[in-house]
């Protein structure tokens, strides 16, 4: 349910349950790790979502057996953020719950106007993953991020772009093109500017 394609050295990453609203399952998650660990041989990572939902988050059976509190999520958002290539979250729909790590620990965001952010983890009874509040805070403020995370509000692509939490707003028809187009020069360019470049950034 984990979709990779590689078009050279810009890799795809495609959550495939739009059934299931592409909520994670452990093993997707552990997918989505193996990917990321790959994936330091890439000079650009996407990750995407099929359909009209990015992530819902966990799988809901599984946030029951104890999937809502794994360190998988924390692996996987440490794993991408630690990345030396460029990595960017295409977001084609709503981002959901633990969902926001992954995306939060990718360098850009790009969404579609009708996708949604929210995190109630307050509300079911959970922490965050430790570092989504600090990579949150960094890109919002203290108080927008306890605005989403303690008053449980749904905020539209548009607000979050006004925030800072994603760098554009595009057509659905436009997203991976606007994924791949960020992806260009990175892709093109001499290994040791493009990692010299992110350290710099960082």
């Amino acid at each position: 349910m984990i979709e990779l394609e590689k078009d050279g050295e810009l890799w795809i990453a495609t959550i495939n349950r739009p059934d299931k609203a592409n909520s994670l399952t452990e093993a997707m998650l552990e997918e989505l790790v193996q990917i990321a660990e790959a994936a330091t041989g890439a000079k650009a990572l996407i990750l995407t979502g099929r359909g009209k939902v990015f992530s819902a988050g966990a799988d809901l059976d599984e946030a029951r057996a104890g999937l809502a509190t794994s360190d998988v999520w924390e692996r996987l958002s440490s794993t991408i953020a630690a990345l030396p290539c460029l990595t960017i979250a295409a977001l084609n729909g709503t981002l959901a719950g633990g969902a926001n790590g992954m995306a939060l620990a990718c360098d850009l965001r790009v969404a579609v106007p009708g996708g949604k952010f929210f995190y109630p983890v307050m509300k079911l009874g959970f922490l965050p993953q430790a570092s989504d509040p600090v990579r949150m805070k960094a890109l919002i403020g203290p108080a927008r991020t306890k605005m989403i995370l303690m008053g449980g509000q749904k905020i539209t692509a548009h607000e979050a772009y006004t925030y800072g939490l994603v760098d554009r707003v595009v057509e659905p028809e436009a997203l991976m093109s606007t994924a791949r187009e960020l992806t260009v020069d990175v892709v093109a360019a001499k290994p040791e500017i493009a990692t010299g470049i992110a350290e710099m950034c960082r």
